[in-house]
């Protein structure tokens, strides 16, 4: 799948509108291509949710095998355990990830995310796409986030960046919930702002992150060494 990113002249902000984001450009740059999707969880509710279910399933288990091999390679004593992303294909929305990645990292203690430029564990893209804003991978263990124009001038934009930020987390879609839970994403509407996680979903990447990842990093240890 292509996607033709137009360049903006201001970030996509806060519950901005179309016109508050500026004029676009009539020359537009060469489009970084999003890697093709084979699994997808969107911001809004969709028809299939068991298949939404095996799609977080594959994103979070993609990032987690990549800070596993890493953590696997280069092992640590912290007990926290860093995951690392790219924004260079979202420079857009560069003020609402590096807001969403404070937000997370001041919930939770046993994961934290922070920014890299190369070898990261997944990375953010931008563009127009009609099923909007989504978490992904490529069917290959790489997972990303794409953040859609549109949608992020209807809602919230630094909730629409934290909501997919928490399947990087593990956290699935719970679209029937209240606007307090950040992934009930767009199920409450465009009124709904909360950006930040409720204290079950904050429970749960901690729980995550100290047991899922010990089996995941488990795995990578043996893997590397049979190398």
């Amino acid at each position: 799948m292509r996607i033709t990113l137009p360049l903006l002249s201001t970030a996509a902000g806060l519950g901005l509108t179309a016109a508050l984001l500026g004029t676009v450009p009539a020359a537009t740059a060469a489009a970084p291509q999003a890697p093709a999707q084979a699994a997808h969880v969107g911001f809004e509710p969709s028809a299939g949710s068991g298949e939404d279910a095996a799609a977080n399933r594959a994103f979070f288990e993609a990032v987690v095998k990549s800070v596993a091999e890493k953590r696997a390679a280069s092992p640590s004593s912290a007990a926290a355990v860093t995951v690392y992303y790219s924004t260079t294909n979202a420079p857009s929305f560069r003020s609402q990830i590096s807001r969403s990645t404070q937000i997370w990292n001041g919930s939770v203690s046993n994961v934290r995310l922070a920014e890299r430029s190369s070898g990261a564990d997944f990375a953010y893209y931008e563009g127009n796409d009609s099923r909007g804003s989504y978490a992904s991978t490529d069917g290959h263990g790489n997972g990303y986030i794409f953040l859609d124009y549109r949608q992020n001038q209807q809602y919230d934009s630094t909730r629409v960046t934290a909501h997919e930020t928490g399947h990087v987390l593990g956290l699935p879609d719970h679209y029937s919930g209240p606007c307090s839970e950040l992934m009930s994403g767009g199920g409450p509407g465009p009124s709904c702002t909360n950006a930040y996680p409720n204290s079950a979903e904050r429970s749960r990447v901690n729980q995550l992150w100290v047991n899922g990842f010990q089996a995941a990093l488990d795995k990578a240890l043996e893997k590397a060494s049979q190398r």
